[in-house]
């Protein structure tokens, strides 16, 4: 695994990730440090519209296309999925990525659950600790309210 700070968010489907994740860029922001994320799809996606130049380019053979404005830019690589290695060596540097999703990869995460769903902590040992509602049977590891951010933060920042 890369040598950058990185922590990932993970759970299922409407547990609770994306709005996790963005209260704790919030938080890590607050406090001074630079955050960077990576989002993982479980689907094709495609930040381009049909019928815009970059969208032209590609569709015309480009397999690499950067979209440039003011304030911000994209690059978009026409290739089979990347490893989250890859994502990560292309990152700029930042004080910590957050990583929403990559259930499978072997970084350190947080579970974050809503009801009685399923437990990823049970077969996986990267996972640190619980956001939940409730308390989880995994007595073994530290439980968070999923509104503590706050809490969660200084968790990560331990790590």
């Amino acid at each position: 695994m890369t040598r950058q700070r990185v922590f990932g968010v993970t759970g299922w489907k409407n547990a609770g990730k994306t709005t996790l994740v963005e209260r704790l860029v919030a938080e890590f922001v607050r406090r001074g440090w630079r955050v960077a994320t990576i989002k993982h799809a479980h689907h094709d996606v495609d930040i381009d519209k049909p019928g815009a130049d970059s969208f032209r380019h590609r569709a015309a053979g480009a397999t690499e296309v950067a979209l440039v404005g003011g304030l911000r830019y994209a690059i978009m690589r026409e290739q089979a999925e990347p490893t989250l290695e890859e994502v990560l060596a292309r990152l700029a540097p930042a004080d910590i990525v957050l990583i929403e999703g990559f259930k499978r990869e072997p970084h350190a995460k947080l579970e974050v659950r809503a009801g009685d769903g399923p437990s990823l902590a049970r077969d996986d040992p990267n996972i640190m600790a619980i956001a939940a509602d409730a308390e989880p049977t995994e007595a073994h590891l530290p439980w968070f309210r999923r509104d503590d951010i706050a809490a969660i933060a200084d968790f990560i920042a331990a790590r």
